[in-house]
């Protein structure tokens, strides 16, 4: 059985302020994870990547 990275991390609860959210947290790990993957060693390589 594969699990993506995705279905991974859907059951962290996420603890942030339901009207302060722009994105989800599963998207966000994911997108960080890709970015660290790639080279990203920082808050601004990571945004940079996205």
């Amino acid at each position: 059985m594969t699990v993506s990275i995705a279905e991974a991390f859907s059951s962290i609860e996420d603890p942030r302020i339901n009207r302060k959210k722009l994105h989800s947290l599963t998207d966000i790990l994911v997108l960080t994870i890709c970015a660290m993957l790639s080279g990203a060693d920082g808050y601004e390589a990571i945004e940079e990547f996205w």
